[in-house]
């Protein structure tokens, strides 16, 4: 995925002169045909994230499109008011892509475990939020990333992820995707995911349909803008909702979810329960899949969330 993103801004910059790429304190040879091609469009720039910003914030009000990239903790929490002040109060079209969302960096603690980074960019005015759940996926985001106007943070997943995305099921900013075929009516329950989740969330639908739970999947690759309109409309349809992501269950996903509901939803609110991370550091070392694990939001702990409130309803 992270491969596929850099690939398309070279391809990006190819079709458009605008398109520029900034990295900060990564691999001298990243992108490196694109730096050969386009030796006046490719910057490497130190550990100076804040800096790196206010670099992309005035090229844009140039007439360039910036492709920041770097550590998801570093262009998020690191320069937090600089986005702030620098890209969202103007409204510029710089691109930031983050390496690493949730537990990619697992192995190095919680200093690089970007766990919260959704919740806080989509709390910015005009920040655009997106997890793709594949590198097929991240071609199609990238390719709508070029003419969109409005600033945009891409979080990456670690690569190498199953391709689960299909690209007859359309895309398009801010537009959810239903996951499962012919699943659009009533529904026993609702899973909304992002990201890698969505990966999860998959294999758990099939495994829960094998047993003659009617599951309906919608995979939210913009947490913003949100899909209200589908997330309303298949939310009034089900027994019970479930979101899941691999970021903490404040502020991310389930929030925005939770909040939707509450304002759009006529009617009845079904049930709506969150899966993520806790409110709480990693605690130990070691992989993504682990620690998915250890909190219950991998395809078996989704499975059995399920399961578990189905049953209670029917207490």
């Amino acid at each position: 995925m992270r491969k596929r993103s850099l690939d398309m801004v070279h391809t990006l910059a190819k079709r458009d002169e605008r398109v520029v790429f900034i990295g900060s304190d990564l691999s001298p040879n990243l992108l490196g045909e694109m730096k050969k091609e386009f030796p006046s469009r490719y910057y490497m720039e130190g550990i100076a994230e804040a800096n790196v910003i206010g670099m992309a914030a005035g090229m844009a009000m140039d007439g360039f499109i910036p492709y920041v990239n770097t550590i998801a903790t570093f262009i998020t929490r690191r320069c937090y008011e600089q986005v702030a002040i620098d890209l969202c109060l103007h409204d510029l079209p710089v691109r930031l892509i983050g390496n690493g969302g949730g537990y990619v960096y697992a192995p190095l603690g919680p200093t690089h475990e970007a766990i919260e980074d959704i919740a806080i960019m989509r709390a910015l005015p005009r920040m655009t939020v997106t997890a793709v759940c594949d590198a097929d996926e991240m071609t199609r985001l990238m390719d709508a990333t070029l003419d969109w106007p409005h600033p945009i943070y891409i979080r990456l997943g670690k690569g190498g992820d199953p391709v689960i995305s299909k690209a007859e099921r359309g895309f398009a900013i801010g537009k959810a995707i239903d996951m499962i075929d012919s699943e659009t009516g009533a529904s026993d329950v609702l899973l909304i995911s992002t990201g890698v989740a969505t990966t999860q969330a998959l294999k758990a639908a099939g495994s829960l349909a094998a047993d003659g739970i009617r599951c309906r999947q919608l995979h939210v690759h913009t947490v913003k803008p949100l899909d209200a309109d589908a997330i309303v409309d298949a939310a009034s349809k089900t027994k019970l909702v479930l979101t899941v992501e691999e970021h903490s269950v404040i502020g991310g996903l389930g929030s925005a979810v939770l909040e939707t509901l509450s304002d759009r939803l006529t009617g009845a609110l079904p049930p709506v329960k969150r899966l993520g991370i806790p409110d709480k550091f990693a605690e130990h070392y070691g992989s993504q899949a682990k620690l998915m694990e250890d909190f219950r939001f991998d395809a078996k702990g989704i499975d059995a969330a399920v399961r578990k409130h189905l049953a209670e309803l029917r207490r």
